[in-house]
């Protein structure tokens, strides 16, 4: 009784975290399983690249699964995320404020999540420059706000390009880019760092996966920027599936990852994932509560937003920081059952 008790109070958190109730569903139900199954993969980089890098395990995918797979790019995460919703994708390789997209907005649920070759999870979010550039060095070199320099952010749905560097540079710092910069422009992370480090832009956001890979293939590019600022450790990328496909086929698609590089070809496989991004190791199981750091980390930043405004009265400030404050008590509640 006890359990039951405690699994029906973290549900009822966890559905007044995301906004979302049952009767309040927006993504569009599937009728059935698909007959071919559709892999999303978000723009971190160009389609060429990314095709070249998962492709293999697609292709490895389908044998496994006995089913076709074809894979999906779009020109930004929302093309994923809006793909999902309407069972036009099945399966994804998200970050981990996208996969938040999905979860909430999409009937997607996470079910593995990526690792490091060596066996360590996670990543950073850099803020990089050129390497040349003897005038920035630092976040306070930045942040003077003189509307003099050009920055380069993720995309909206990027979690390191976006949401990790919107609130620790910016809403900790009680800064708004746009009345920071001379322009604030939205690229994913392949572009970012061309743009740095080809200097038409002078400060962007990126990441270490992305620094990584490009020091592998083409290093003369990293040579050419700098980090100036290094986030705390953000959780490895999550797959998702749609959560309303059959358990057998759910169960299926989670034992191919599962297995990948442990069972059957293990060469190929280690091959194929030290080929992706700045080198992959096994995947490992997760689910929707690794994105519990991630819903904080919004919540908290729209929290020093909203006590930053100045078009809002003390009243209605109160109002939207103590429904903030309501959402992470939630939060709180579902991370100690963890």
């Amino acid at each position: 009784m006890i359990r039951k008790t405690i699994a029906s109070a973290a549900l009822a958190a966890s559905m007044l975290v995301t906004g979302m109730a049952y009767a309040d569903v927006e993504f569009k139900p599937l009728e059935k399983d698909p007959e071919t199954i559709v892999f999303g993969i978000i723009s971190t980089e160009s389609s060429s690249n990314l095709k070249a890098q998962w492709q293999p395990l697609i292709d490895d995918m389908e044998k496994a699964l006995g089913q076709e797979v074809d894979a999906f790019f779009a020109p930004d995460y929302a093309g994923i995320i809006e793909g999902m919703r309407f069972g036009k994708v099945h399966v994804a390789w998200f970050g981990n404020k996208s996969a938040m997209e999905a979860v909430d907005r999409a009937g997607g649920e996470v079910f593995v999540q990526t690792s490091k070759g060596d066996g360590s999870n996670g990543y950073y979010s850099h803020i990089i420059t050129q390497a040349d550039n003897d005038k920035i060095n630092s976040l306070q070199d930045m942040l003077k706000c003189d509307h003099s320099l050009n920055f380069g952010i993720g995309d909206p749905n990027s979690t390191s390009g976006f949401l990790v560097p919107t609130y620790y540079v910016f809403a900790q710092n009680g800064v708004d880019p746009k009345n920071c910069f001379k322009t604030v422009r939205n690229a994913n992370h392949e572009t970012n760092l061309m743009a740095t480090a080809n200097k038409q832009v002078d400060v962007a956001a990126n990441n270490s996966e992305q620094l990584a890979r490009t020091q592998m293939n083409k290093p003369e590019v990293t040579d050419k920027v700098k980090v100036i600022w290094t986030s705390p450790l953000i959780p490895s990328d999550p797959m998702v599936y749609r959560k309303d496909m059959s358990r057998e086929l759910k169960s299926r698609i989670k034992a191919f990852f599962l297995g990948y590089g442990r069972f059957g070809d293990v060469e190929r496989a280690k091959e194929v994932l030290a080929n992706n991004s700045d080198g992959m190791g096994f995947f490992m199981e997760s689910s929707n509560a690794q994105l519990y750091p991630i819903r904080q980390l919004e919540l908290y930043k729209n929290k020093l937003k909203i006590e930053n405004t100045a078009e809002l009265s003390a009243d209605e400030k109160a109002a939207r920081v103590a429904e903030i404050d309501k959402k992470l008590a939630e939060l709180d509640i579902l991370v100690s059952y963890e």
